[in-house]
């Protein structure tokens, strides 16, 4: 059957599999297929493919050996992976003991399923959990080939915004000063200092800090990442005039915080700004609060408007890349 899938040359097959297996966006119900020189890999999703990728429709076979959740529940599964742990959002307890139940029969390399029991709360930004499956919250998850710790009921971390994380990554240059400003294990923060950056995460979760220290050392990336717990309106003061990229990824209440963002840019700066807004005018509250807070100090050149992913019913979750230019 014709499902997405990336195509490639196969010279680059396996560095392109790795890519995708690190998003983790193969479809593993369908066979990776070869014709004529060309890599048909199946893909889960194809608006979450990177944009370097091309994307087509091509009928590949389907794996005849292997169980997926969608075989075994008689409803559409959705389920995100962190790591070897399956997540699932489930308000109907019946229904998310099938789902669980089919994840663990399934051929997906899980063994633990939690479902959601609560929104993110709270200035440490965690959520509760039920254990469907498994009885741990902890594992290590890989992404555009970083590995990173964590904890699920200790720290925030979500896989869906794998894509946008990189997005942003493939824009930084060896030699920046990166500053993140609400760090948590490092998503933002352990790639930029792959990259070559120097790079700066800060959180008010002690323990998202102790996984970004962690994280810093398994990607062998210690000496250019520094990690600060506390708030980062009491940090800005050693690191004033710093930062030559800022992300800004609070979306509920980042502008509360850009003043301080002023405070870390340097003469020239890169600010990601993600925000949720009514769709309809998604993007202009935000570069509001930006040009009130950077102007006239910098002039403000809002580069690029962009839609992650949508967050509710009307409303989306969105980014402005933002030059500041000290005027």
């Amino acid at each position: 059957m014709s499902v997405p899938c990336v195509c490639v040359g196969r010279e680059a097959g396996e560095e392109t599999r790795e890519a995708l297996a690190d998003a983790d966006l193969i479809d593993d119900a369908h066979e990776i297929t070869v014709e004529d020189g060309q890599l048909y890999i199946p893909v889960t999703d194809a608006s979450a493919v990177p944009a370097r990728y091309e994307v087509v429709s091509y009928d590949v076979p389907a794996r005849e050996t292997q169980t997926m959740p969608a075989d075994v529940v008689d409803f559409e599964p959705s389920y995100a992976r962190v790591g070897d742990i399956a997540v699932i959002d489930e308000d109907d307890p019946e229904r998310a003991r099938a789902l669980a139940d089919a994840i663990v029969e399934s051929a997906l390399p899980v063994d633990t399923v939690l479902n959601r029991a609560s929104k993110v709360k709270g200035d440490l930004r965690v959520r509760d959990w039920d254990v469907l499956a498994g009885d741990r919250t902890e594992t290590v998850h890989r992404e555009y080939g970083c590995e990173f710790a964590l904890d699920l009921a200790e720290v925030y971390f979500s896989p869906r915004l794998a894509t946008e994380r990189h997005r942003v990554v493939e824009q930084v240059d060896s030699g920046e000063q990166a500053f993140d400003m609400f760090a948590g294990v490092g998503p933002f923060v352990i790639p930029f200092a792959t990259r070559g950056a120097e790079a700066v995460g800060v959180d008010l979760n002690e323990t998202a800090i102790e996984y970004l220290r962690e994280n810093a050392r398994r990607n062998k990336v210690a000496d250019r990442v520094t990690a600060i717990q506390g708030d980062v309106r009491d940090v800005a003061a050693e690191y004033v005039n710093w930062a030559d990229r800022l992300v800004m990824n609070l979306p509920h209440s980042a502008d509360e915080f850009l003043d301080t963002a002023v405070d870390l840019a340097s003469d020239e700066c890169v600010l990601h700004y993600y925000d949720i807004q009514h769709e309809d005018d998604p993007y202009g509250p935000g570069e509001e609060a930006i040009r009130a807070a950077a102007e006239p100090q910098y002039e403000v050149d809002v580069e690029t408007r962009h839609t992650v992913r949508s967050y509710a019913p009307h409303e989306l979750n969105v980014v402005l890349d933002v030059r500041l230019v000290r005027t």
